[in-house]
């Protein structure tokens, strides 16, 4: 936001140097990014963009001076044609030192050529011999200084400036025309010279969204007291109302001097929630003309066009109060009603019965149309608020007017509207139209309510002084929903142990008041407290312990952040506990990324059309529906964690034909309740493309397949030694304890080395599965005794047309984090390198044909103990030989003792316990 001075001096006197000024708001957080001086000499030691070091805190500095004795207030009392050009004129001109004949081709001017003397001289900003300025012809800000030249036959050695040549705005095509009351001869800088603070506003800082929200923080910063706000209209008999509805005598003033409002116009809010308030005010009679110049600088050097008196008010009272208003032609309203009213409601515009306009606001209709301002047609959705009347939509509610109702130049009487929206649906409306406007530029930000009332009475005194207008009297305000003034108590002892400052109560309540607020003293005992109730402005304030995090922020900001002192926590720290749950997600984050995988965060917002793509019938019911959805397509939470991977996978296969991704996220399922939804962890990963990428080396660029993919969970679970929870063994140092289901416990043997104790715990294993997601004969379930840990597989050909995706196969997988943490044991053993050597052995078994391998090598090392270090699968045989419904299993068998060498006996006694366990429990026979 661009702040001139000058209108900040209307609301507090400024009593330090301007870049004091700038720097003292930027450190309450106020950020000025450049000053911009418009007359007013630059700071010492500086030239126009240069920044300075003289401070820690450097603020940009940029702009013209006019030199006072250069640059003056002249007037022109008679323009001549040019004898030798058309396109020039001579203008007899008095600088209050001599008179002048100043050559110049201002079109501006061409309308009083050869008329003689003027009755009225034009006052101009007249820039002598030697003045420099900005040259008006180049592109830019270029300075160049006036030099005395021989023009088609006559002298030119001065200028009648425009505003580009003085930095006011890029217009360059007329002269300056000042305001009547410019004094002959007055260096121009005395008489108005100012500079610019560009602000950066943010969410948080809405509040100072205008000139007088600046002038506030200026006269708490700087002690100096805020000036009477001039945003409240006066009675006839010159008193303004107080915030209490009473009269308070200001002295005089502006009179609403025209019939009553009332039965001339009413209001309708339709949804409270999205309009608490809607405030309307008459102003007849008035004249369509130019603004003063005075007005028409500032709105340019607040960054805003000038288009005539009434338009021109309604900004002026927006930027200075902070209120966007905006003015209806009231005939418009009143020729667009098709049917007469009741008689009740028929009112009169001087002596002629007229129907009574109702204004409306609401939600847009489907497919609603309204022709804006900027004169596009703009087709609405239902969540846009309109401001309508019987006929029809106005304007879209906080963002831009409409075309039809619109003040032109034949307008003579003005319906001036002033209302509370509310912010997150301005803000979403503002983006799905495209359409940003300074009306939604703070709505979208908080206005409040209170601020409607003030901001029309200010737009029609505006009106009233600037087009002759006569304002009727009274206002009609439909005001449905009040928001309550939030109320926070905050002692001394809070300010000490929060920021680090001694401040007693009557510091907090100076520093508390100087921002507006109403604050009491209050006792509880031997403890003091100030209540403060914020202020009518002020939505940014909230109640409970947020609320005096929020006072505290405002009494940092005033006291000064670079006050405050550096002190060491003083808090006693809190006992160091740890958090086994997060540790744990983060070691499979770092065994993912050890195994080459890359982790990705998606959106936890989706819709159900998204995740059917999966190939899941999905209940809509049980999904967490999002009240106000950033998104059309982002309106439930999710419920499948690899939807989410799939879309990212999706995005990135046209660029990358290799990926390996995986994301830890929660995805929500509701309540049965309807209460909060549960939150459980899922992890998921996708792998697709090659194995390797090109390189200049020969490479594996074989398809990633179902393997790789259990490949990488095995070895996750290895890692997190899932299953291997044991209890250490008297004799020998044994292998991890591996058990195939809950509940199963082996028994010593007496044969060899003995078996490990185990406990209850389950070994993971895998399954054959069918699920819609994945391929058929190519999706395996991972077990962990009875509990489902996930599915994984390569995603169905079905599925796959859902997407974008090329053609390699793509596997993928979502475990339910939370069984998989919870198997994750506490302490696990570990063993020595062996001193002694291993012996290796193979053993073919002839099993049923659906016997699991997976069962067999859980026996298998069950009856081999802790002699038997690893067992590996290396052959799978079927054929005539082994008979029909069978099939050959041949395993590696390593078998290691942690304090001897073992002998063909050693091992001969354990294998004969394998082969006898085998034929018992599974009925595998040795191939011959």
């Amino acid at each position: 936001m661009k702040v001139p001075i000058s209108w900040l001096k209307d609301f507090v006197e400024i009593t330090i140097p301007i870049e004091d000024l700038a720097r003292k708001l930027t450190l309450a957080g106020l950020e000025v990014d450049e000053v911009r001086y418009v007359g007013y000499p630059l700071p010492a030691g500086r030239i126009e963009g240069q920044t300075s070091a003289e401070s820690r805190l450097e603020i940009n500095a940029t702009g013209i001076e006019w030199a006072a004795d250069k640059i003056v207030v002249a007037w022109v009392s008679e323009v001549l044609p040019h004898p030798n050009a058309d396109r020039l004129v001579l203008c007899k001109l008095e600088d209050g030192e001599q008179e002048h004949v100043v050559l110049t081709g201002a079109p501006n001017l061409f309308p009083y050529k050869g008329i003689g003397p003027l009755e009225k001289p034009l006052k101009v900003a007249y820039a002598r011999e030697g003045a420099q300025i900005y040259d008006g012809h180049q592109p830019g800000q270029v300075l160049t200084t006036l030099k005395r030249a021989r023009i088609r036959g006559f002298d030119s050695y001065s200028m009648i400036c425009s505003e580009k040549e003085l930095g006011i705005s890029e217009d360059h095509e007329g002269v300056i025309f000042l305001d009547e009351d410019a004094p002959l001869g007055t260096p121009l800088v005395d008489y108005m010279g100012d500079a610019v603070l560009d602000i950066s506003i943010l969410p948080n800082t809405a509040r100072a969204a205008s000139i007088l929200g600046v002038a506030r923080e200026v006269a708490a910063l700087t002690g100096v007291p805020l000036k009477d706000e001039s945003g409240r209209m006066k009675d006839e008999s010159g008193k303004i109302k107080d915030e209490g509805g009473g009269m308070k005598d200001e002295g005089g003033g502006a009179k609403a001097e025209g019939q009553t409002i009332e039965g001339r116009i009413s209001i309708e809010i339709t949804n409270p929630e999205l309009n608490p308030r809607f405030v309307l005010g008459l102003i007849e009679n008035v004249e369509i003309c130019p603004s003063p110049y005075w007005v028409q600088r500032r709105l340019k050097l607040a960054g805003m066009r000038p288009i005539n008196n009434i338009v021109d008010a309604t900004n002026y009272a927006m930027l200075e109060i902070g209120e966007p208003l905006h003015a209806f032609d009231y005939d418009v309203l009143v020729g667009r009603i098709a049917n007469p009213p009741h008689e009740a409601l028929v009112g009169r515009i001087g002596n002629r019965p007229h129907k009574v306009p109702k204004i409306i606001t609401r939600t847009a209709g489907p497919g609603e149309k309204l022709t804006t301002l900027d004169k596009v047609e703009r087709t609405l959705d239902e969540k846009t608020v309109l401001v309508c009347d019987t006929a029809g939509p106005l304007s879209i509610a906080g963002v831009m007017g409409g075309a039809e109702s619109e003040v032109s130049e034949k307008t003579r009487d003005i319906l001036l509207e002033g209302a509370a929206w509310n912010f997150t649906n301005i803000r979403r409306t503002a983006r799905a139209q495209n359409l940003p406007s300074e009306a939604s530029f703070r709505f979208s930000r908080g206005v409040h309510p209170a601020l409607a009332e003030r901001g029309v009475r200010r737009g029609l005194e505006l009106m009233r002084q600037w087009a002759d207008g006569v304002v009727a009297h009274g206002l009609v305000d439909n005001y449905p929903l009040p928001p309550a003034a939030p109320t926070v108590e905050i002692a001394p002892e809070d300010v000490k142990r929060w920021l680090g400052i001694d401040l007693s109560a009557e510091e907090i309540i100076k520093i508390l008041a100087s921002l507006e607020f109403h604050c009491e003293l209050t006792h509880y005992a031997s403890r003091i407290t100030v209540r403060a109730t914020a202020p009518d402005h002020r939505l940014d304030i909230s109640e409970g312990i947020i609320g005096k995090a929020d006072l505290l922020e405002e009494i940092a900001r005033i006291y000064g952040y670079d006050r405050i002192p550096e002190t060491r926590l003083s808090d006693e720290l809190p006992p160091q506990r740890s958090n086994p749950g997060l540790e744990r997600e983060e070691r499979i984050r770092d065994l993912l990324v050890k195994m080459g995988l890359q982790e990705v965060v998606s959106y936890r917002m989706t819709s159900i059309e998204r995740e059917a793509r999966l190939g899941m019938n999905l209940n809509p019911a049980a999904y967490v529906q999002l009240a106000k959805p950033i998104a059309s397509d982002r309106c439930v939470m999710r419920q499948s964690l690899l939807s989410s991977v799939m879309e990212v996978v999706e995005r990135n296969a046209r660029i990358r034909t290799r990926m390996a991704l995986f994301e830890i996220g929660p995805v929500f399922l509701a309540s049965q309740d309807d209460g909060l939804p549960d939150e459980p962890q899922r992890l998921a990963i996708v792998l697709t493309g090659p194995h390797g990428v090109a390189g200049w080396q020969p490479a594996d660029t074989a398809a990633m397949d179902f393997y790789d993919l259990k490949g990488i969970l095995a070895v996750l679970l290895e890692e997190l030694h899932v299953g291997q929870v044991s209890k250490p063994d008297e004799i020998g140092y044994g292998n991890p304890t591996y058990v195939p289901h809950v509940g199963q416990v082996s028994k010593p043997d007496e044969v060899g080395y003995g078996n490990p104790t185990y406990e209850l715990h389950g070994h993971p294993t895998y399954a054959l599965h069918q699920h819609p997601t994945f391929h058929p004969g190519k999706c395996a379930r991972l077990m962990a005794g009875e509990r489902e840990i996930g599915v994984f597989g390569e995603l169905h050909p079905q599925v796959r047309q859902n997407y974008d995706l090329p053609t390699s196969p793509l596997l993928a997988a979502e475990l339910d984090l939370d069984a998989l943490l919870s198997l994750i044991p506490e302490r696990y053993e570990s063993w020595p390198v062996p001193a002694y050597p291993p012996v290796l052995e193979d053993l073919a078994l002839v099993v049923d044909e659906s016997l699991p391998a997976e069962r067999l090598a859980e026996v298998i090392r069950q009856a081999g103990g802790k002699i038997l270090a690893d067992v590996r699968l290396f052959d799978l045989y079927r054929g005539e030989k082994i008979g029909a419904g069978k099939k050959s299993l041949a395993y590696s068998l390593t078998y290691q003792a942690p304090d001897k060498t073992l002998t063909d006996k050693d091992v001969a006694g354990i294998r004969t316990r394998i082969l006898r366990r085998l034929e018992q429990e599974l009925g595998a026979t040795l191939r011959s």
